[in-house]
């Protein structure tokens, strides 16, 4: 088997967060837990993954500080996977993600999930990247700087 690389020491906060999602199932996972879903079964119901790999997934997402592993809400025996801040964190991540594929992947018309305001039940606002001052931001705005 190949060995992964690891971006635990990377200078690059892209690198670091890559090496703590791993992969797409990740993500996955995590955008399920924000539409409810707790249990290793519904998880695997939803995503139709091997049991082997979900349960190898959340393994490293527990690892990670990004899940939470408690006992279940009902009081039975099972046990639930429960988004810890840093978990909560990737909301933004998830939404940007989706936001995309809605602009890139999609043809006009052609059917999709949609996220909405719960209260309102409007359609969310396309994120943006604006400066300290609140002006839009571009790719062509921004340079990365080391931090000391």
């Amino acid at each position: 088997m190949v060995k992964r690389t690891t971006f635990t020491d990377a200078e690059c906060p892209v690198a670091r967060s890559l090496d703590a999602i791993g992969d797409w199932w990740s993500l996955l996972i995590v955008r399920d837990a924000f539409d409810g879903i707790r249990r290793f079964g519904e998880f695997q119901r939803s995503l139709g993954m091997a049991k082997n790999i979900l349960s190898a997934r959340l393994r490293s997402l527990v690892a990670h500080g990004i899940f939470e592993v408690v006992p279940a809400s009902d009081g039975s025996a099972y046990q639930e996977y429960v988004l810890t801040e840093k978990g909560q964190g990737l909301f933004t991540l998830i939404i940007g993600l989706r936001q995309w594929g809605e602009a890139f992947f999609f043809e006009a018309g052609e059917p999709h999930s949609r996220m909405v305001d719960r209260e309102k039940g409007q359609p969310i606002r396309l994120l943006e990247l604006r400066s300290e001052d609140g002006r839009l931001l571009g790719p062509e705005d921004c340079r990365r700087i080391a931090v000391e």
